[in-house]
């Protein structure tokens, strides 16, 4: 890798010029000629002809005013390649760091800095499994579609040779890394994308860290409050749960699916439970860590989807809506698209639309001309940590044996620094991730792992992480079998190919035909559930295969007429093997549902308008059930009431320019720091969250004594922000609901700002209610007329790189370049507007609705569309954030995928010729 031999003085004098350039440029206009070709060089050319080496014929690219490109080609080898070369001249900085993130190589680009996500990268191996799936998983066809894109984007590249004029991030990055020039893609570049898919979305991992770290303070039945059961009563289940045949094929049941209820619960269980208070943060703040491509791991992570069919709806045939929520950024983290063989047939099959991610062929959610799909994430548990009994620098305990490490070593170069050199050591569970943690040393004393357990040493346990998208798999054939699929049952054939990340697949045709099937690779454990770290050296928790794709719930054409995901349990827990005990839990379906079935009374039909409002529902629901006794606590202080006074008349809905949102929203964080946060140790609680918190004199009482002798002292949390706790998400809408049936519940004594400690519900409503007049008061001012909820909780939209480094030289400028906002905005966690926020950090805005889409079967130019920023990944394009204004409004783009209706949408044609 090339170093840069250029002083630092040298590199940060060209950084401001360019920087004030380029100022010139986005401010007034009146740059000189190095700053404007540098911005607008970048720019691509989206009209007249450009040589294309290795097309067969002429490829058509017709953009509308918003920049998304409708590709026409005579072959599939032609659409793919004109994908590549079209996705690279639109994002290719996107591109070029997601595949460095994937493959543990983001030091080359961005120095020392990124050795420690590159080396924990590197000990999961991405990149090596991404290539086992290429080199012998996938099929010839595919790997035919995915080099055509590699061909695309290196002819492309071959046009701008390292980098050049390629982005404006490229030459921010050359004046402080010179010498970094973009590799050449590769097809394994696209399929290790679907990695960091999987690893985003699987969320379990952070919650067997977190029960673990409780461990270290609570008893297993107050850590058992803190994870309730899934409410299966109140907020039901996607199907009415079916049953297994003899020989394991699912069978759904005859009377219907969707919305049931359950009286079934299942218990939690601390079996084998949590390494290291030290050791397990370290992992936690290594996870933290990484580049969050598509948002933050752990509760939060969720997606609405419905459809419903012909026989209720206005149209006459099936609506879809869809909305992933995931981390806001800049450039968006989907790139719309249509891909149109110009003569659809079984060798050209495609003619679809949707929603693609840019360095990955094909169309991961849309429509084609037959069938429309959806996703949201399923939740199963995909991943569990291994305790490990290391007992010598190559050898671990199994089964009652000294077993050898499976070892590699990976060198990571490091842009303007030495190459390091990482050992990763890997046991029969998988690799021992804890061996990149800085904390490793820091062994807690609380793992209940059992009198039988080996004997932590000096040492403790290692960490072993067993995850099922370290398997190879054919998800990249699942994309393409997607894109052209038919009807059901090529739409069921594509989804047993979807491996990872688990997802809930929701499914309509033009026929008027709706489904819903759950795919993926979900293990089948032998002891254990899942919920705590196994025990490595205990073969009865290895995993035992997985279950089988037929064993897997579906329905088709429910008596319902509807089917709804929303990351609620997928079934009762008579179903087996397990999926998950960590189930989402439910607040948005059942909200969804009953504006399904709010407008269905009496005969009523669901228009598309009525789809698109329905994804706007920002409705607090634990709000309908914590006001009313916020309002019955006696509040003597005007100034405090004066807030009170707000919920009066409130509706519940979490609109941006409401002022009783806002003081709800604060009332319910400060309940939870003071019932929750206040007990919780440091290293659950984010970076510089200082609380007064109860400490026991008697160090010697159990765990999980919230009561005794205590003193008041100052302890300040240690976590990652984003991955901070209580974040107050649909879990804690259930802890909290839970407890609210017991006034007097230990959870409700607390330090009050007298530094006094008290007790009881009514108590510790007050003091919320009065720390958060305080805390908006600092923040909003003192009039409560001024207040907003929108206000009080921005949303931020960071370009991913450059414009979250808060450590290079004018990184302020930078921002300021490349990040757009604060946006102010309604909607909040658990609602079905989920802008969601962390209440642990703050009220920054860090979940969103990615993208919305309303699909209409009766015509599917009628199919409505919208992005949370833009298509363009170059910062001063005006496709950049044009889609923003709209997103944050609720409103949509008509989504046209006809040659008729896109001819009359092209605002830009190219051709691509060979």
């Amino acid at each position: 890798m090339p170093r840069s031999n250029r002083p630092k003085k040298f590199r940060r004098a060209r950084l401001i010029v360019l920087l004030l350039a380029v100022l010139l440029v986005a401010g007034t206009g009146a740059g000189g000629w190095y700053a404007v070709d540098t911005v607008r060089a970048s720019f691509p050319q989206v009209s007249g002809n450009i040589k294309v080496p290795g097309l067969n014929a002429s490829v058509v690219v017709k953009r509308d005013a918003n920049g998304i490109p409708q590709v026409y080609a005579n072959t599939a080898d032609d659409l793919f390649k004109a994908q590549g070369y079209v996705q690279a001249q639109d994002r290719f900085w996107e591109m070029d760091v997601r595949r460095h993130i994937t493959a543990g190589r983001l030091s080359e680009m961005f120095g020392a800095s990124q050795v420690s996500n590159d080396a924990f990268v590197r000990t999961m191996g991405w990149e090596n499994v991404a290539q086992q799936e290429y080199d012998s998983v996938l099929s010839p066809q595919t790997k035919e579609y995915l080099q055509a894109y590699s061909d695309g984007v290196n002819a492309w590249l071959s046009q701008h040779p390292g980098g050049a004029g390629a982005s404006l991030e490229y030459a921010l990055l050359g004046t402080v890394t010179s010498g970094y020039k973009p590799e050449p893609w590769t097809p394994v570049d696209s399929v290790a994308w679907l990695k960091a898919m999987a690893w985003s979305l699987s969320g379990n991992v952070q919650d067997q860290i977190d029960r673990s770290m409780l461990s270290q303070t609570f008893t297993p039945d107050q850590i058992a409050q803190l994870y309730p059961d899934y409410p299966y009563d109140r907020n039901g289940t996607i199907l009415q749960t079916g049953t297994l045949s003899a020989n394991g094929t699912y069978q759904p049941p005859t009377d219907g699916s969707g919305q049931s209820g359950s009286s079934a619960s299942s218990g939690s269980t601390t079996q084998a439970a949590a390494a290291t208070q030290g050791l397990l943060q370290g992992v936690s703040n290594q996870i933290g860590g990484l580049p969050q491509l598509l948002g933050t791991q752990g509760q939060g992570i969720g997606s609405n989807s419905w459809v419903v069919s012909g026989d209720h709806t206005t149209t006459g045939k099936p609506l879809m809506a869809n909305d992933p929520h995931l981390g806001p950024g800049l450039p968006s983290v989907w790139y719309q698209m249509g891909l149109h063989c110009n003569t659809v047939s079984s060798a050209c099959p495609f003619d679809v639309t949707g929603f693609t991610f840019a360095g990955m062929p094909g169309v991961m959610i849309g429509h084609n001309q037959n069938i429309s799909w959806g996703f949201t994430n399923m939740g199963a548990d995909v991943a569990d940590l291994y305790l490990e009994k290391v007992t010598g620098p190559n050898t671990y305990l199994y089964n009652g044996q000294n077993v050898p490490f499976t070892t590699r070593q990976e060198t990571i170069k490091v842009a303007g620094g030495p190459d390091r050199v990482i050992t990763v050591r890997s046991t029969n569970n998988g690799p021992l991730i804890s061996d990149q943690s800085s904390e490793m040393q820091q062994v807690g004393t609380y793992a209940p792992v059992g009198n039988a357990a080996p004997d932590r040493g000096t040492t403790g346990y290692g960490v072993a992480l067993q995850w099922t998208a370290l398997t190879p798999g054919k998800t990249m054939d699942s994309v393409f079998e997607l894109d052209k699929a038919a009807d059901w049952s090529d739409f069921r054939a594509a989804a047993q190919d979807f491996a990872v990340p688990a997802q809930n697949l929701i499914y309509a045709d033009t026929q008027g035909n709706i489904g819903y099937q759950a795919p993926g690779l979900i293990p089948i454990r032998g002891n254990g559930d899942g919920t705590y770290p196994a025990p490595g050296w205990d073969p009865s928790y290895n995993w035992q295969g997985y279950i089988p794709f037929k064993s897997l719930p579906y329905v088709y054409n429910p008596p319902s007429g509807y089917i709804v995901t929303a990351n609620q349990a997928i079934v009762d827990p008579s179903y087996k093997p397990l999926i998950t005990k960590d189930w989402e839990y439910g607040t948005r379906a059942k909200e969804i549902t009953d504006d399904i079935q709010a407008k269905l009374q009496n005969g009523g039909k669901i228009s598309p308008d009525d789809m698109q409002s329905m994804q706007l529902d920002n409705t607090s629901v634990m709000a309908k059930t914590l006001v009313p006794l916020l309002l019955k606590v006696p509040i003597s202080d005007p100034y405090v009431r004066q807030a009170q006074n707000l919920l009066k008349e409130w509706n519940y809905n979490q609109d941006a320019d409401s002022a009783a949102a806002a003081y709800y929203n604060g009332v319910w964080r400060q309940l939870l720091i003071l019932a929750f946060g206040q007990k919780f140790p440091a290293d659950m609680r984010a970076q510089g969250d200082c609380l007064l918190v109860s400490q026991k004199v008697d160090n010697n009482q159990p765990a999980g004594s919230l009561g005794g002798e205590t003193q008041v002292v100052t302890q300040c949390g240690t976590r990652t922000p984003s991955q901070a706790q209580p974040d107050g998400g649909d879990r804690w809408t259930e802890v909290v609901r839970q407890q609210l049936n017991n006034p007097n519940s230990p959870w409700w004594t607390f330090v009050d700002s007298n530094h006094k400690q008290q007790s009881g519900l009514t108590n510790l409503l007050a003091e919320a209610m009065k720390d958060a007049r305080q805390d908006l008061t600092a923040q909003l001012g003192k009039d409560t007329n001024t207040w907003s909820w929108g206000r009080l909780h921005p949303l931020n939209l960071k370009e991913q790189t450059l414009g979250v480094d808060n450590d290079s030289f004018a990184s302020g400028v930078i921002h300021r370049l490349l990040n757009r906002g604060p946006y102010q905005i309604g909607g909040g966690s658990a609602a079905v507007d989920a802008s969601s926020w962390n209440a642990a950090a703050g009220y920054q805005v860090d979940w969103v609705p990615s993208m919305r889409m309303v699909v209409d079967l009766s015509d599917l130019d009628a199919s409505r569309w919208i992005l949370v920023g833009g298509e363009s990944g170059h910062a001063f394009s005006p496709n950049y954030d044009d889609q923003t204004d709209l997103w944050s409004q609720g409103k949509m783009l008509t989504w046209v995928s006809s040659p008729a209706a896109v001819d009359a949408a092209t605002k830009n044609r190219l051709t691509l010729s060979p």
